[in-house]
C-alpha cells in the first residue's frame, strides 16, 4: 500500500476556547477550510485524509498517535475556524502541544500551518513551533508544488508563499498565489469529514433546539473589501483587502449535495459580507426558491447593503438570521476604526426593515475599541437593547496578529496578551486591549456585565418567549448559569 500523501489536520481546541460553554452551548463547525484544500489537492491526482480532532474531542497526544498510524508524506494543520478573524491566534496553544506530542513521536513526518496567524506571523511561528513549513496566505496552489518537491527530495523550496528554516535562517517565499476564479475550486471534502459530529449554533436554532444537526457551513466569496482596522481577514489571502464571488451556480451545487447526500438543513454562510452584490443575492435566492428546499441559513449583511427587496427574498429562501456588525453605539468609535460611515438612524431603520421582513437577527457589537471609554460603552449596550435582537454577540476588543489594530498596537508598546490564548473571547486567560481612556479590566468587566444584563432584560425575554416559546426562555436563562472565569478581574488593573 503506498504511503499517504498529505494529512490534513483540525486541532482540537473546543474546551480551551469556550470552557464548559463548548460542552453544551457553542456550534461544532466543519472545518471548511480544511476540507476544501482537501478538495482541492484531491483533485490534482493525490493522496488525502482528514482528521477532525476538534470535532472527536481528541486530545493532543491520541491525535499525535492517529497522525502516526497514518504516516503521512506531509501533515498540514489548521490555524482557522469558521469563524477566521477570531477563531485563528487562540488555536496556537492547541497546535503547539500538539507538534510537540508528533514532533517526540515522529519527527520525521514534515507538517506545515496555515492559516490567519501563521500568515499573520511566519517568522515568529517558525522560531517558536516544532514546524516545517508555513504557508503564507492562500495555499490552494503551494501545497501540491510542496508535495512535489518531497516526493524528489528536492530540498530548494522555490515556492510562492512557502516559508521555512534553513539553519538559524527564515527563508521567505512571499505570500501565496491567490486563485483568480474562484469557480475553479472544487466542491468541499465533505465525505472526508464526520459529518454526523456538526451541531449549529444554539440560537440558530431557537425554532427547533432539539435538531441543531446536520450542519454545514459554505461560502459564496472570498476575503473583504473594506478595512476595518480590528480585523485580520485579509492575512488568509495576500494582505490586502479585496473579494472573489463564486457563481450562484456553483454554490447551488454545493448545497444540492448537502441536502440531498447529508440531509442537511441548517447552514451558515461564511462569507464576511454576503449580502454586498444585490442582482448575484437575488439571483441565488432564486435558486434556491425554485426548489423549494426547507432550509434555515443565517449569513452576514451590512445595515447599508440591504433594502425591503432583497429582505423579503431572503427570507424566502430560507435565510432565517442575518448578522449585523454594527459594533458600537457611537459613531465616532465607529469611524476611529473604519467602520462604515452609517449614522445611527440607518442602523434602526435596517433592523426594523429586517424584523418585519419575518428574518431573526444577530447583533455584533465591540466593547474596548480605541475611542472607548465607559461611557460609549454604555450607549453601545443601550443600542443594543433598544434594537432588541433575537441574539447579540458581545465582544472584547482584541488587537489579532494581521490586523492594522495589531500593527499599531505593537508600535505604541500596548501591553498585548502573554499567550495565545489570551486573545480568546471565552478563556479564563482574556487579556483585551486597553483603550485610550480606560484599562483592559474595565474593557472585560463591562463587557462580561453586558452579557449578563442584556440577556436577563425582561424586554428581551419577553419578545424570546413571544417569538420562540417558553423552552427557549429556559434555554437562555440556563445559559446565563455559566459564569466566565477571568484571571485578569482577579488582578490589579492594567492600565
Amino acid at each position: 500500500m503506498s504511503r499517504l500523501d498529505i494529512l490534513l489536520v483540525n486541532p482540537s481546541n473546543q474546551k480551551q476556547m469556550y470552557g464548559e460553554l463548548g460542552v453544551s452551548l457553542a456550534a461544532c463547525e466543519p472545518p471548511i477550510w480544511t476540507a476544501l484544500l482537501a478538495a482541492f489537492i484531491r483533485k490534482k491526482g493525490y493522496s488525502v485524509a482528514i482528521i477532525d480532532a476538534n470535532a472527536n474531542g481528541w486530545s493532543q497526544e491520541y491525535t499525535a498517535d492517529k497522525i502516526v498510524e497514518y504516516n503521512p508524506l506531509l501533515v498540514g494543520i489548521s490555524a482557522i475556524g469558521a469563524n477566521p478573524s477570531a477563531s485563528s491566534t487562540p488555536k496556537m496553544p492547541a497546535i503547539s502541544w500538539l507538534l510537540n506530542n508528533l514532533y517526540t513521536k515522529s519527527s520525521n513526518i514534515k507538517t506545515f500551518l496555515y492559516g490567519i496567524h501563521p500568515s499573520a506571523l511566519p517568522e515568529r511561528t517558525l522560531k517558536e513551533e516544532h514546524v516545517d513549513f508555513i504557508c503564507r496566505g492562500e495555499c490552494f496552489y503551494t501545497v501540491p508544488k510542496l508535495l512535489d518537491a518531497l516526493k524528489c527530495n528536492d530540498e530548494k523550496y522555490k515556492i510562492n508563499g512557502l516559508w521555512y528554516r534553513n539553519g538559524d535562517q527564515i527563508i521567505s517565499n512571499g505570500w501565496g498565489k491567490l486563485v483568480e476564479d474562484i469557480d475553479e475550486l472544487p466542491l468541499i471534502a465533505w465525505d472526508l469529514l464526520p459529518m454526523q459530529l456538526y451541531l449549529a449554533h444554539n440560537w440558530h436554532c431557537f425554532k427547533h433546539l432539539d435538531k441543531r444537526q446536520p450542519y454545514a457551513v459554505i461560502y459564496t466569496s472570498l476575503g473583504c473589501p473594506y478595512n476595518c482596522t480590528y480585523c485580520n481577514i485579509s492575512a488568509l489571502y495576500d494582505g490586502k483587502p479585496r473579494i472573489r464571488f463564486r457563481s450562484p451556480q456553483k454554490v447551488i451545487e454545493e448545497i444540492d449535495l448537502l441536502v440531498r447526500e447529508y440531509n442537511v438543513k441548517n447552514i451558515k454562510i461564511l462569507d464576511e459580507l454576503f449580502v454586498l452584490k444585490e442582482s448575484r443575492v437575488l439571483e441565488f435566492c432564486d435558486l434556491i426558491i425554485e426548489r423549494g428546499y426547507d432550509l434555515n441559513i443565517w449569513a452576514y449583511a451590512r445595515v447599508d447593503t440591504i433594502n425591503e427587496k432583497l429582505l423579503k427574498r431572503l427570507k424566502q429562501a430560507g435565510i432565517n438570521w442575518l448578522c449585523y456588525g454594527i459594533e458600537s453605539g457611537s459613531k465616532v468609535v465607529r469611524n476611529g476604526v473604519h467602520k462604515g460611515k452609517f449614522a445611527q438612524d440607518a442602523i434602526m431603520r435596517a433592523i426594523e426593515m429586517t424584523k418585519k421582513a419575518g428574518i431573526n437577527i444577530i447583533g455584533n457589537y465591540m466593547f474596548g475599541l480605541p475611542d472607548d471609554d465607559l461611557a460609549t460603552m454604555r450607549e453601545t449596550l443601550d443600542l443594543a437593547k433598544d434594537l432588541n435582537c433575537e441574539y447579540a454577540n458581545f465582544y472584547s476588543t482584541m488587537a489579532y496578529p494581521g490586523s492594522l489594530l495589531y500593527e499599531k498596537s505593537i508600535e505604541n508598546g500596548v501591553e498585548m496578551p502573554d499567550n495565545w490564548l489570551g486573545f480568546s473571547q471565552l478563556n479564563e486567560e482574556t487579556f483585551p486591549l486597553p483603550t485610550k481612556y480606560i484599562s483592559n479590566v474595565e474593557v472585560l468587566r463591562f463587557r462580561d456585565q453586558a452579557f449578563q444584563e442584556y440577556f436577563s432584560n425582561l424586554q428581551y425575554l419577553k419578545m424570546i418567549e413571544g417569538k420562540f416559546g417558553m423552552k427557549v426562555v429556559e434555554h437562555v436563562n440556563h445559559m446565563l448559569m455559566h459564569k466566565l472565569d477571568r484571571k485578569l478581574l482577579n488582578q490589579p488593573e492594567t492600565s
